[in-house]
């Protein structure tokens, strides 16, 4: 299978030009002006851009939490994310306490298997690091390709560790070239002030959202990378939501220390007015929160200034009926929200658009950092001869309405409903293979291939 796509505008995260791409078989063979090859498939790119496809870092796909699943499986969380452009994404495998890290493995993997339509990786999120657990992180490594753990700073618990705990796992996971990610809140803290509203009979969801200030994240922030700083890991903070968490990373980087920041596409967009709709707010209980709108102006100048890296979504959907077990009582509303679809197109639409970032540092912070922070480059998140065909043509002129009725996501609700945007992904190819064109689907469930990644050496 070959594919010619001519006249496009391609945009890499150092490049902007015009050119034709060659693909034969899974990858891109060549890169020209006014190639003269044969190809099965020719695709006129005219008046459009053509950018490597999208890696959302951060998604969670058929997992267990507070009493249901994220209700995008494998099939239906992979598919909308090719809609919208994204043709890698990262999931969380998460460990349960008392488990080994392998157990849990099996578990996502027998999810997985079979039913991926993009390309996909995993994280490993430790909840119980013990002597057991400690052996398993080479093998983890260099024999299955994961070299990235996650580990949460609250949900106290479940899958909460401790700060012994965390120094463990990061020397562990420094020899053998990781990384390790965090999510960063103080869960002491918010579990005070989440009893603290609920005795006093504060049950809305907008008391999910004062019972995580900004401190409980800046604070954590500052501990995590101090922690980092120690034991000299490679380190990367997950869905920074606010000014104070990112000031925590600008006063590591002051002492030279590399620390990789992520921010989800709902804090560049979204602001604390949503916790003004009354239990309609439930659809944007998530943590840490959407925060106001000074905290949404930082996160924009923190990625041009380097701060920040990444944009992923967090995604984690939930449908309203489970939603609504909360009703009555915040704590019981499952923490998460739809948007793996909508990352690429939201990016041009309030980024590039609006003048906030440009198409270079849009093509870095949706694909190429991803790529090399967590060990895919330059197989994914460029395009370039030898690299995966990932490639999305992208209409700058389309405009179009977010809403549940229209969009892909296994979810009754959307965190965007009746947002323009401008900006789509025409056609999205995947490993040499047309997946997505004009909405419809070319590829068959089972497509999508596991990426085992290298060690994190030389990134950024």
């Amino acid at each position: 299978m070959s594919i010619l796509i001519k006249n496009g505008r391609i945009i890499t995260a150092t490049d902007d030009f015009f050119a034709d791409i060659f693909v034969d078989g899974q990858t891109i063979s060549s890169i020209g002006r006014n190639l003269n090859v044969v190809a099965d498939t020719v695709i006129d790119a005219s008046g459009k851009l053509v950018l490597p496809g999208g890696i959302d870092p951060h998604v969670h796909l058929e997992m267990p939490f507070m009493g249901a699943f994220s209700s995008d499986n494998y099939e239906t969380g992979t598919l909308a994310a090719l809609h919208g452009g994204t043709t890698t994404v990262i999931d969380f495998v998460i460990q349960s306490q008392g488990k080994s890290l392998y157990d849990a493995l099996r578990q996502w993997q027998g999810r997985a298997n079979g039913n991926v339509y993009s390309d996909y990786a995993f994280h490993i999120a430790v909840t119980d690091f013990n002597a057991n657990t400690q052996l398993e992180i080479k093998d983890l490594i260099e024999k299955e390709g994961i070299s990235s753990f996650k580990t949460f700073m609250a949900y106290k618990g479940a899958l909460m560790i401790d700060d012994r705990q965390m120094v463990g796992l990061m020397n562990e996971v420094k020899k053998y070239g990781g990384i390790v990610t965090v999510h960063a809140t103080n869960g002491d803290v918010i579990d005070y002030l989440v009893e603290q509203n609920k005795t006093a009979g504060n049950l809305s969801p907008l008391y999910h959202y004062l019972s995580q200030p900004e401190i409980t994240e800046s604070e954590a922030t500052g501990r995590f990378t101090d922690m980092a700083f120690e034991t000299g890991v490679n380190s990367y903070v997950v869905h920074i939501s606010s000014e104070g968490a990112l000031n925590k990373i600008r006063e590591a980087q002051k002492r030279n220390q590399k620390v990789f920041g992520e921010t989800c596409i709902q804090y560049l967009v979204l602001d604390a007015s949503v916790y003004n709709l009354g239990f309609e707010s439930a659809k944007w209980v998530m943590s840490p929160p959407i925060r106001e709108k000074k905290d949404q102006a930082a996160l924009w100048a923190a990625i041009n200034q380097g701060i920040v890296q990444t944009v992923a979504t967090d995604h984690c959907p939930f449908m309203w009926g489970d939603k609504c077990k909360g009703e009555k009582d915040f704590t019981k509303i499952p923490n998460g929200a739809p948007g793996i679809e909508h990352r690429m197109e939201l990016l041009y639409s309030e980024g590039v658009n609006k003048g906030k970032i440009s198409l270079n540092k849009m093509v870095d912070i949706a694909s190429t950092s991803s790529a090399k922070i967590f060990g895919m480059f330059p197989q994914k998140g460029t395009i370039a001869v030898g690299s995966d065909a990932d490639i999305i043509i992208f209409d700058t002129t389309k405009k179009h309405v977010l809403s549940a009725s229209t969009h892909h996501h296994h979810c009754d609700y959307s965190a965007y409903e009746g947002l323009e945007v401008i900006g789509k992904a025409d056609t999205v190819i995947l490993r040499g293979n047309v997946a997505i064109e004009n909405g419809n689907v070319k590829i068959k469930k089972g497509y999508g291939e596991f990426v085992k990644r290298s060690k994190v050496t030389n990134i950024l």
